[in-house]
Protein backbone atom coordinates (compact mmCIF):
# COMPACT_ATOMS: atom_id res chain seq x y z
CA UNK A 1 0.00 0.00 0.00
CA UNK A 2 1.12 3.49 -1.06
CA UNK A 3 1.10 5.34 2.24
CA UNK A 4 1.62 9.19 0.30
CA UNK A 5 4.96 9.77 2.28
CA UNK A 6 7.25 9.68 -0.83
CA UNK A 7 9.66 12.92 -0.50
CA UNK A 8 8.92 13.41 2.81
CA UNK A 9 11.68 13.78 6.22
CA UNK A 10 11.39 12.57 9.07
CA UNK A 11 13.63 11.86 12.36
CA UNK A 12 13.53 9.16 15.12
CA UNK A 13 15.07 8.87 18.01
CA UNK A 14 16.65 5.80 19.94
CA UNK A 15 16.84 4.38 16.27
CA UNK A 16 19.95 2.37 16.73
CA UNK A 17 17.70 -0.88 17.53
CA UNK A 18 14.53 -2.17 18.00
CA UNK A 19 11.07 -0.52 17.40
CA UNK A 20 13.14 2.80 16.09
CA UNK A 21 15.41 0.40 13.78
CA UNK A 22 12.13 -0.73 12.50
CA UNK A 23 10.59 3.11 12.01
CA UNK A 24 13.39 3.64 10.03
CA UNK A 25 13.67 0.90 7.56
CA UNK A 26 9.45 1.19 7.46
CA UNK A 27 9.79 4.95 6.68
CA UNK A 28 12.63 4.26 3.85
CA UNK A 29 10.94 1.95 1.98
CA UNK A 30 7.80 4.68 1.84
CA UNK A 31 10.46 6.97 0.59
CA UNK A 32 11.01 9.21 2.92
CA UNK A 33 13.93 10.83 3.99
CA UNK A 34 15.31 9.69 7.84
CA UNK A 35 17.80 11.37 10.41
CA UNK A 36 18.16 9.48 13.52
CA UNK A 37 18.92 10.35 16.95
CA UNK A 38 20.78 7.96 19.32
CA UNK A 39 23.60 7.31 21.81
CA UNK A 40 25.32 5.09 19.21
CA UNK A 41 25.87 4.11 15.75
CA UNK A 42 24.96 -0.10 15.37
CA UNK A 43 26.05 -1.81 12.97
CA UNK A 44 22.15 -2.06 11.30
CA UNK A 45 21.60 1.47 11.61
CA UNK A 46 24.77 2.26 9.58
CA UNK A 47 23.23 -0.12 7.19
CA UNK A 48 19.64 1.56 6.52
CA UNK A 49 21.94 4.35 4.84
CA UNK A 50 19.77 7.22 7.41
CA UNK A 51 21.60 10.08 8.74
CA UNK A 52 22.96 9.36 12.13
CA UNK A 53 23.08 12.18 14.60
CA UNK A 54 24.43 11.36 18.37
CA UNK A 55 23.44 12.50 21.54
CA UNK A 56 21.59 11.26 24.92
CA UNK A 57 18.27 12.72 24.96
CA UNK A 58 17.80 12.37 28.42
CA UNK A 59 19.97 15.83 28.57
CA UNK A 60 18.36 18.91 28.76
CA UNK A 61 20.47 20.53 26.24
CA UNK A 62 20.53 17.50 23.25
CA UNK A 63 17.37 17.29 21.65
CA UNK A 64 17.47 21.41 20.51
CA UNK A 65 20.99 20.36 18.83
CA UNK A 66 19.80 17.23 17.09
CA UNK A 67 16.68 18.93 15.98
CA UNK A 68 18.78 21.55 14.59
CA UNK A 69 21.54 19.42 12.83
CA UNK A 70 18.62 17.53 11.74
CA UNK A 71 16.90 20.30 9.62
CA UNK A 72 20.59 21.46 8.47
CA UNK A 73 20.07 17.76 6.77
CA UNK A 74 16.84 17.76 5.34
CA UNK A 75 15.69 21.55 5.55
CA UNK A 76 12.78 20.34 6.55
CA UNK A 77 10.65 18.18 8.75
CA UNK A 78 7.37 16.62 8.35
CA UNK A 79 7.33 13.84 10.67
CA UNK A 80 9.07 13.28 14.29
CA UNK A 81 8.91 9.80 16.00
CA UNK A 82 9.77 10.21 19.84
CA UNK A 83 10.81 6.83 19.99
CA UNK A 84 13.66 6.83 22.57
CA UNK A 85 12.61 5.49 26.14
CA UNK A 86 13.64 2.47 28.77
CA UNK A 87 16.36 2.56 31.20
CA UNK A 88 16.71 0.39 33.97
CA UNK A 89 14.98 1.75 37.35
CA UNK A 90 14.90 -0.71 39.55
CA UNK A 91 14.92 -4.51 39.85
CA UNK A 92 11.69 -6.63 38.94
CA UNK A 93 9.78 -6.49 42.14
CA UNK A 94 10.69 -2.88 42.89
CA UNK A 95 8.60 -1.17 45.56
CA UNK A 96 7.62 2.60 45.93
CA UNK A 97 10.38 3.01 48.85
CA UNK A 98 13.09 1.48 46.64
CA UNK A 99 13.18 3.94 44.20
CA UNK A 100 15.79 6.70 44.61
CA UNK A 101 15.32 10.54 43.48
CA UNK A 102 17.69 9.49 40.99
CA UNK A 103 15.91 6.76 39.47
CA UNK A 104 12.72 8.79 39.34
CA UNK A 105 14.67 12.04 37.54
CA UNK A 106 16.61 9.50 35.12
CA UNK A 107 13.58 7.59 33.98
CA UNK A 108 11.32 10.77 33.61
CA UNK A 109 14.38 12.88 31.81
CA UNK A 110 14.55 9.93 29.11
CA UNK A 111 10.55 8.43 28.84
CA UNK A 112 8.90 11.98 29.04
CA UNK A 113 11.45 15.08 28.69
CA UNK A 114 13.23 13.74 26.21
CA UNK A 115 9.74 13.58 23.92
CA UNK A 116 8.74 17.30 25.55
CA UNK A 117 11.98 18.78 24.92
CA UNK A 118 12.90 17.17 21.00
CA UNK A 119 9.38 18.12 19.94
CA UNK A 120 9.35 22.08 21.50
CA UNK A 121 12.34 22.15 19.47
CA UNK A 122 10.96 20.81 16.10
CA UNK A 123 7.53 22.19 15.98
CA UNK A 124 8.39 25.75 14.08
CA UNK A 125 9.43 23.23 11.88
CA UNK A 126 6.49 21.14 11.94
CA UNK A 127 4.24 24.12 11.75
CA UNK A 128 5.54 24.62 8.35
CA UNK A 129 4.54 21.90 7.00
CA UNK A 130 1.39 20.89 8.69
CA UNK A 131 3.79 17.54 9.84
CA UNK A 132 2.95 14.54 12.18
CA UNK A 133 4.64 13.41 15.70
CA UNK A 134 3.90 9.73 16.99
CA UNK A 135 5.07 9.27 20.86
CA UNK A 136 6.60 5.69 21.51
CA UNK A 137 4.50 5.07 24.63
CA UNK A 138 3.94 1.64 26.69
CA UNK A 139 0.99 -0.09 27.81
CA UNK A 140 2.42 -0.42 31.17
CA UNK A 141 1.09 3.29 31.46
CA UNK A 142 -2.28 1.63 31.50
CA UNK A 143 -0.84 -1.04 33.60
CA UNK A 144 1.44 0.35 35.90
CA UNK A 145 2.33 -3.05 37.85
CA UNK A 146 3.70 -4.71 34.95
CA UNK A 147 6.70 -2.13 34.75
CA UNK A 148 8.90 -0.52 37.37
CA UNK A 149 6.36 2.53 38.62
CA UNK A 150 8.39 5.51 37.54
CA UNK A 151 8.47 3.63 34.18
CA UNK A 152 4.90 3.35 34.09
CA UNK A 153 4.28 6.88 35.60
CA UNK A 154 6.43 8.57 33.05
CA UNK A 155 4.51 6.75 30.05
CA UNK A 156 1.51 8.10 31.22
CA UNK A 157 2.79 11.57 31.55
CA UNK A 158 3.63 11.35 27.77
CA UNK A 159 -0.09 10.13 26.85
CA UNK A 160 -1.45 13.00 28.59
CA UNK A 161 0.91 15.37 26.83
CA UNK A 162 0.39 13.93 23.50
CA UNK A 163 -3.13 14.60 23.98
CA UNK A 164 -2.60 18.18 25.28
CA UNK A 165 -0.73 18.99 22.22
CA UNK A 166 -3.20 17.28 19.86
CA UNK A 167 -5.80 20.09 21.80
CA UNK A 168 -3.50 22.98 20.99
CA UNK A 169 -1.53 21.94 17.63
CA UNK A 170 -4.32 20.11 15.75
CA UNK A 171 -5.87 23.13 14.63
CA UNK A 172 -2.93 24.36 13.18
CA UNK A 173 -2.33 21.01 11.20
CA UNK A 174 0.00 19.38 12.92
CA UNK A 175 -1.68 15.94 14.72
CA UNK A 176 0.03 14.07 17.58
CA UNK A 177 -0.79 10.46 18.12
CA UNK A 178 0.77 7.94 20.23
CA UNK A 179 0.87 4.07 20.21
CA UNK A 180 1.28 1.96 23.29
CA UNK A 181 2.89 -1.62 22.35
CA UNK A 182 2.74 -4.37 25.12
CA UNK A 183 5.88 -6.50 24.97
CA UNK A 184 7.73 -6.41 22.38
CA UNK A 185 11.11 -8.84 21.06
CA UNK A 186 13.76 -6.21 21.94
CA UNK A 187 16.96 -6.03 23.83
CA UNK A 188 15.09 -5.16 26.56
CA UNK A 189 13.59 -8.54 26.86
CA UNK A 190 16.16 -10.30 25.23
CA UNK A 191 19.68 -8.43 26.41
CA UNK A 192 21.85 -10.46 28.40
CA UNK A 193 21.78 -7.14 30.73
CA UNK A 194 18.32 -6.10 30.33
CA UNK A 195 15.00 -5.74 32.33
CA UNK A 196 14.30 -9.27 30.78
CA UNK A 197 16.94 -11.15 32.27
CA UNK A 198 16.94 -9.61 35.94
CA UNK A 199 13.19 -11.05 35.29
CA UNK A 200 13.66 -14.23 34.50
CA UNK A 201 16.88 -14.59 37.30
CA UNK A 202 14.37 -13.37 39.94
CA UNK A 203 11.97 -16.20 38.59
CA UNK A 204 14.30 -18.59 38.55
CA UNK A 205 13.95 -19.13 34.70
CA UNK A 206 16.18 -18.85 31.81
CA UNK A 207 15.49 -15.98 29.35
CA UNK A 208 14.52 -18.50 26.98
CA UNK A 209 11.96 -19.73 29.06
CA UNK A 210 10.35 -16.61 30.27
CA UNK A 211 10.15 -15.13 26.94
CA UNK A 212 8.25 -18.72 25.63
CA UNK A 213 5.70 -18.70 28.64
CA UNK A 214 5.15 -14.50 29.47
CA UNK A 215 3.33 -13.92 26.51
CA UNK A 216 0.06 -16.58 27.41
CA UNK A 217 0.60 -15.43 31.01
CA UNK A 218 -0.03 -12.04 30.30
CA UNK A 219 -3.21 -13.02 28.15
CA UNK A 220 -1.19 -11.96 24.77
CA UNK A 221 -4.23 -13.92 22.23
CA UNK A 222 -1.20 -14.46 19.66
CA UNK A 223 0.82 -16.58 22.08
CA UNK A 224 4.08 -14.68 21.67
CA UNK A 225 6.06 -11.47 21.80
CA UNK A 226 4.80 -8.52 19.21
CA UNK A 227 7.45 -8.20 16.71
CA UNK A 228 9.02 -4.45 16.61
CA UNK A 229 7.53 -4.28 12.87
CA UNK A 230 4.40 -4.39 13.69
CA UNK A 231 5.13 -1.58 15.79
CA UNK A 232 6.50 0.09 13.20
CA UNK A 233 4.09 -0.39 10.49
CA UNK A 234 1.76 1.05 13.09
CA UNK A 235 3.66 4.08 13.70
CA UNK A 236 4.26 4.91 9.56
CA UNK A 237 0.47 4.31 9.04
CA UNK A 238 -0.13 6.55 11.91
CA UNK A 239 2.15 9.72 10.52
CA UNK A 240 0.99 9.03 7.03
CA UNK A 241 -1.94 11.47 4.94
CA UNK A 242 -4.11 7.92 5.32
CA UNK A 243 -4.40 8.39 9.15
CA UNK A 244 -5.39 12.58 8.55
CA UNK A 245 -8.25 12.38 10.62
CA UNK A 246 -6.59 10.61 13.31
CA UNK A 247 -5.75 13.36 16.19
CA UNK A 248 -4.53 12.63 19.69
CA UNK A 249 -5.20 8.89 19.75
CA UNK A 250 -4.08 6.09 21.77
CA UNK A 251 -3.08 3.60 19.62
CA UNK A 252 -2.95 0.06 21.61
CA UNK A 253 -0.39 -2.75 20.09
CA UNK A 254 -0.81 -5.23 22.41
CA UNK A 255 -1.87 -8.51 21.10
CA UNK A 256 -5.27 -8.67 23.64
CA UNK A 257 -3.54 -8.09 26.69
CA UNK A 258 -6.24 -5.27 27.48
CA UNK A 259 -9.60 -6.91 28.73
CA UNK A 260 -11.60 -3.73 29.52
CA UNK A 261 -13.20 -1.60 26.77
CA UNK A 262 -11.80 1.93 27.71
Amino acid sequence: MDLQLSGRTALVTGASRGMGLEVVRVLQEEGVTVVTASRSVTPELAGTGATPLLGDLSQPDVPARIVAEALEVTGTLDILVNNVGGGDAGAPGTGFLGFSEQAWASTFALNLFAAVRTTRAALPALLASRGAVVNVSSDSARRPHTAPLPYGAAKAALNAVTKGLSEEFGPQGVRFNTVSPSSTRTALWEGEQSFGADLAQSMDLTQEELIAALPSQMGMLTGRFIEPREIATTIVHLVSPLAASVHGATWVVDAGVSKTVA
